[in-house]
């Protein structure tokens, strides 16, 4: 009895270490498999979340709740009737993914309540939280709390959403473009708020980056911080109540009122997973897989062995400008023809058919300009093996998407790059999974432009193969020198947006300009940065469907960048991060097969690093393509050279100003 007493009281002080000691508070924590993240959690009061790693606070006790419209509250001030621990280490393959597969490797704790609970997740590199709610009817989300508090003023890459009028709200609306802009949390902008993924500073050196995923069925995510202190609260918009049809071409739903409420939810679902993701070193962030992990899988009855990644011979971007031909070229079938053979030539998987194909201002995806035979089109195509995607503005493409679909899906046509949705509200979210699955049944791919980050979605539905939500280079078309850095973006958004997922960005310039001889020119854009910067990109950028944004005529004339590029996979078996500081340059290394692939990008200075290839193994040969020696005064300037793989596996790598760097190593 003496020895049962004392291991009793041996538990019950290891409860009460575990659930905290006052009556009306208690404290649950979880941690990481390897123990580097711990997460606190609070309830009682209000549930409230904390998280450190490797014993130093990230975020300080964060409240987090969601009030329904019945008046109660999700994380309010109930205590969980029980708790539950599991834990989870397997290997996971993908579909479409930088990596063939992913270890989804975490500890979890479940507090249950009456009839909801909130499930809390520690990975090595980070934490997320999601409400699941056990209601049986539906119900309304009149706001979420979720805040973000840093134990102190941390430096942030913010991008804010655009703000076109003269008042808080209009800032729902936006394309989910912008440079970053660095600063202390406490300085943000008064009246503005940030789309995600935003990185700050930790501790240490650490790396934090804040994102969400499992995006299906609820308003997107933004951040604010009116009280310029070191807190982050969370923002989402309202439901829309009257939307009209209008903006670019009449091709977009205007919100012209909005409910008292956020959300319309079924009794029983779960909300998005909210993340926190923590790595020791900014380059730990180049690999990370938590909102693709965080993602619902993909439905393994369904059949997505038809998915083809690949490249794109793009129009726009070169505004149809092919020279050295017999025809006029411009939106008609003998300039898409050319862009077909050049495309089959080289062994590029896509040409896309941009904005103009369809009658303009009529949002009417069946009404074909006279100069297009679709038809005629897509049998080209499919003789000489490449595929054709169609460009669609949104409001022309959810009116008549079932339609749409199947009748296009019936011509031939792979897939639609679907633009101009500018929202995340609930409604505009359903639609990219309505989207997702119509498209799906019908085997086409889907590009999603005006678009929110990636959010899980391409994990549920791999057939949206990409997303925008980028400031991508078709801004070299019309940004002036003065506001548009994008050298200096190129070397953030690894760090950043690309911690989301993909990104089509639409690189591939081979018209290229130092930091003083670049301007913008509409028909005949050019990029920042030298002609090395371009081909890497091709690696460091995550696109499994990947854009060649330049003229075909250009192109031939540059076979050795040409052939380069289109010999680039767009998904690979693996990605390693090689080096990395945020705004300043960034080295990845993919492999696929057995050909591994390296890029590198510096900012505007010049950059010498000492890469570390050991784990590539010996006996192996580079094609290298690197700045030329005058690279800082005329862009373009490379040279193309191979070199045997050293022993040890140091190589020494340097870049000129907007440089890049490429080898290919067999």
């Amino acid at each position: 009895m003496r020895l049962f007493s004392r291991l009793s009281l041996i538990l019950s002080l290891l409860l009460l270490s575990c659930l905290g000691m006052s009556g009306k508070e208690k404290v649950y924590y979880v941690q990481s498999p390897s123990g580097a993240v711990r997460v606190e959690i609070r309830a009682g009061e209000n549930l409230s979340w904390s998280v450190s790693r490797d014993g130093k606070p990230v975020l300080s006790f964060s409240p987090l709740s969601m009030t329904l419209d019945d008046g109660s509250v999700f994380g309010g001030k109930d205590l969980p009737r029980k708790l539950s621990r599991r834990s989870e280490d397997v290997s996971v393959a993908t579909t479409v993914y930088h990596k063939a597969a992913v270890r989804d490797r975490y500890n979890e704790l479940t507090l249950h309540f009456k009839d909801y609970k909130v499930l809390f997740r520690a990975y090595d590199d980070g934490a997320a939280y999601r409400f699941v709610s056990e209601r049986r009817k539906p119900f309304k989300v009149t706001a979420e709390t979720a805040h973000f508090c840093f134990p102190e003023d941390r430096e942030a890459y913010v991008p804010y959403t655009r703000k076109l009028k003269d008042n808080f709200d209009c800032q729902f609306f936006t394309s989910f473009e912008a440079l970053y802009e660095r600063h202390p949390l406490s300085a943000w902008k008064q009246g503005r708020m940030a789309f995600l993924p935003l990185t700050a500073d930790g501790p240490d050196g650490m790396k934090i980056c804040i994102t969400e995923s499992d995006l299906l069925d609820y308003p997107g995510m933004y951040l604010s911080n009116e009280d310029h202190d070191s807190a982050l609260e969370a923002l989402f918009a309202p439901y829309p109540k009257t939307i009209v049809q209008g903006g670019h071409n009449r091709l977009q739903g205007l919100v012209e009122s909005r409910e008292d409420y956020i959300a319309s939810m079924p009794g029983a679902c779960r909300f998005p997973w909210r993340i926190v993701i923590v790595v020791a070193q900014d380059r730990d962030l180049l690999a990370c897989d938590l909102p693709w992990l965080l993602g619902t899988p993909e439905d393994p009855s369904l059949d997505f062995s038809w998915i083809r990644p690949g490249k794109v011979a793009w129009d726009w971007w070169n505004a149809w400008n092919l020279y050295g031909v017999d025809f006029r070229a411009g939106i008609n079938n003998d300039t898409y023809k050319y862009y077909i053979d050049f495309a089959a030539d080289n062994g590029i998987e896509y040409v896309i058919l941009d904005e103009g194909w369809a009658v303009n201002r009529k949002a009417d995806l069946f009404q074909v300009v006279p100069e297009i035979n679709l038809e005629e089109l897509v049998a080209y195509g499919r003789r000489r093996g490449v595929g054709l995607i169609l460009w669609a503005g949104y409001w022309a493409f959810e009116k008549d998407m079932e339609r749409v679909c199947r009748e296009y899906s019936a011509m031939g046509i792979k897939g639609f790059k679907v633009d101009f949705m500018d929202r995340d509200d609930q409604l505009m979210v359903q639609f990219y999974a309505r989207a997702a699955e119509t498209a799906a049944r019908y085997r086409l791919l889907l590009d999603f432009h005006g678009a929110f980050k990636p959010s899980g979605l391409q994990r549920t539905w791999p057939n949206v193969i990409n997303f925008e939500g980028v400031y991508g280079l078709e801004n070299a078309k019309w940004g002036s020198a003065e506001d548009y850095d994008a050298v200096t973006y190129e070397v953030t958004i690894p760090f950043v947006r690309l911690v989301a997922g993909p990104a089509d960005y639409t690189q591939g310039a081979m018209r290229n300009a130092t930091r003083g001889n670049y301007r913008p020119v509409h028909s005949e854009a050019m990029s920042q940065g030298t002609r090395c910067r371009q081909l890497a990109e091709y690696v460091v950028f995550d696109a499994p469907l990947n854009m060649l944004c330049d003229s075909p005529s250009n192109y031939l004339q540059e076979p050795e960048c040409l052939q380069c590029i289109a010999g680039i996979p767009t998904t690979w078996d693996e990605t390693v991060a090689l080096e990395g500081k945020i705004g300043e340059y960034v080295a990845i290394a993919r492999r696929k097969g057995d050909v591994w692939y390296v890029g590198a990008l510096t900012d505007w200075n010049v950059r010498e690093l000492t890469l570390d290839l050991s784990f590539i193994g010996e006996g192996r040969t580079m094609e290298i393509f690197r700045d030329g020696i005058n690279a800082d005064r005329a862009a373009r300037d490379y040279r193309r050279e191979f070199a045997a793989l050293p022993s040890g596996g140091k190589v020494p790598v340097c870049m000129a100003p907007g440089g890049g760097w490429l080898a290919i190593i067999r």
